[in-house]
């Protein structure tokens, strides 16, 4: 499914809080980069990670599922192997609090759980990156040699 880059931006605008279900700890790993990324453009970044619940990281708690968030969401971020997202999509329709999108990382794609949300009313990406989408749409990509057809005077 097609998105525009204002749907994109809405989102992205709109986005105070995230649960990153399979954000790694490791500094090598990609949801490492997105989830620190994301973090330092002042989202609040919930990790979730089944190995390193308890532990701290982006200055909260690591949540080992979703299950454990007591608070308002706005995006579930998926950085799980598209067998797993089943399960996280309904626990996070079942559990989340004023959840407005569902984001699935490159590579992620799963048609009947986005159908499910889109049918209730929540926002679906596929196969997108959101640090790569803010980068795009924010003017940052310019900063590491990429062409964004965004012309800004900001330095």
């Amino acid at each position: 499914m097609s998105v525009s880059d204002g749907f994109l931006r809405g989102i992205l605008m709109s986005t105070k809080t995230i649960a990153m279900v399979g954000l790694s700890m490791n500094e090598t790993r990609p949801s490492y980069f997105v989830g620190r990324y994301l973090h330092k453009r002042g989202y609040k970044v919930i990790p979730v990670n089944a190995g390193h619940g308890g532990k701290h990281f982006f200055g909260q708690v690591v949540k080992s599922s979703i299950d454990e968030i007591d608070e308002p969401v706005d995006m579930v971020d998926i950085f799980r192997k598209p067998e797993a997202v089943p399960q996280i999509v309904d626990d996070s329709l079942a559990k989340l609090k004023g959840l407005k999108t569902i984001w699935m990382q490159i590579g992620i794609k799963h048609k009947s759980s986005a159908q499910k949300a889109r049918q209730l009313g929540l926002n679906v990406i596929e196969d997108r990156c959101p640090k790569i989408e803010h980068q795009r749409l924010f003017g940052e990509l310019r900063k590491a040699g990429f062409a964004t057809n965004i012309i800004s005077s900001r330095l």
